[in-house]
């Protein structure tokens, strides 16, 4: 008995994608994920595809990061241009040869007298003015999913408000008249219809203006022109309240981060310093003199992983082409800081980059600067 030869059977048909050519653009974006994020740079020059994922519109992968549970510290950017009031939000990866990828811009468009705040995931843009006239809004940066949603509205309208998140809770305080009865509020960001809540403080310690905010050894700090204030959530709302030390208030007077329980800020002489509760002293960041620039005025810093990164207006150097120069050039950099003896303070600039802003023009100034991890 004879049989007809049987030809093989054909190859299974290869499902192309527009990322990996044998594999569907779902199961590349799982892979893709679970790479490390300092190697999505590199990743990007590969094709147009994958440059386009990555640069221009990431909101599948960083879903596949959340659903992976994977995350690494980024940097929220927002510039003011110099002919306008209305802030331009950016998103930094901070490793070197990342561009910035540009954010929708906040529904109200408040000007830079607005405070942020962050709660690890999301950021809290709080008060403002609009038109000159002071605002009441919150507004919410979901990063991963690059839009913005309306929060429940202050109690009073603020602008140059202290703005922090701490220990699940938002807290605000002045850029309202001191006598305001809402001068301190706060907000459970445990549940999704919280209301701002007043938080009792007495009224010889109020200031109106505030220039900084940090959550340090389990309390809330502001500064402001004239001292600084402390507020402790666990202690009886009677002395919740206090100065902050002679030591701290003389150190600090704008712009800080705080890294490993140290709160760093820099001197009106430009050195980074670095102040520890535990001694109530600071200390100078040793080792960073010839790596970095003095800083004046200009410069922001923020915890980036257990890093201290400091990010700064740049210049350009050499020689570069026209239409660059016109644009707003942005410089970072990110420090290691160890203890060494007798509590001195030592930092290595670990990495550095110099990040071009296309389309934002020469003389944008840092609004603000915040972390938060995607």
């Amino acid at each position: 008995m004879s049989t007809e030869p049987t030809s093989p059977p054909p190859p299974p048909q290869l499902i192309h994608g527009s990322l990996i050519p044998a594999l569907p653009d779902d199961l590349a974006i799982h892979c893709i994920a679970l790479l490390p994020r300092a190697a999505h740079p590199t990743l990007a020059l590969v094709s147009r595809a994958l440059h386009a994922l990555l640069c221009h519109h990431p909101e599948p992968l960083l879903a596949a990061r959340r659903a992976l549970r994977l995350s690494d510290s980024h940097i929220i950017l927002s510039l003011r241009p110099p002919s306008s009031a209305s802030l331009l939000f950016f998103l930094l990866l901070p490793h070197p040869g990342w561009p910035p990828l540009p954010l929708p811009s906040p529904p109200v468009a408040v000007s830079p007298s607005s405070s942020v705040a962050t709660d690890g995931s999301r950021l809290f843009l709080i008060g403002g003015s609009v038109a000159g006239v002071p605002a009441a809004s919150v507004q919410i940066l979901d990063p991963r999913a690059r839009s913005w949603s309306i929060g429940p509205r202050l109690s009073s309208t603020r602008e140059f408000a202290a703005g922090v998140a701490h220990s699940g809770v938002l807290y605000v305080a002045g850029g309202c008249v001191p006598s305001s009865p809402f001068w301190a509020e706060a907000l459970d960001l445990s549940t999704s219809d919280a209301k701002w809540k007043t938080v009792a403080s007495p009224i010889h310690l109020r200031e109106k203006w505030m220039h900084g905010c940090a959550s340090l050894a389990g309390k809330v700090l502001a500064v402001a022109d004239r001292g600084g204030l402390a507020y402790d959530p666990a202690t009886p709302p009677a002395e919740a309240w206090a100065p902050v030390s002679p030591v701290l208030d003389m150190g600090w007077k704008g712009r800080a981060a705080v890294v490993q329980g140290i709160l760093y800020s820099y001197d009106y002489l430009g050195q980074v310093k670095g102040y520890d509760p535990d001694t109530d002293s600071w200390s100078t960041v040793e080792g960073l003199e010839r790596e970095l620039p003095r800083f004046l005025c200009g410069a922001t810093l923020a915890n980036v992983g257990g890093l201290l990164y400091l990010v700064w207006e740049g210049k350009w150097k050499g020689k570069v082409k026209e239409e660059m120069r016109s644009m707003v050039v942005i410089e970072w950099a990110g420090i290691e800081v160890t203890t060494a003896e007798e509590g001195r303070l030592r930092g290595k600039v670990i990495s550095r980059d110099t990040v071009l802003f296309p389309g934002v023009p020469k003389g944008s100034t840092i609004t603000h600067c915040i972390a938060l991890d995607l």
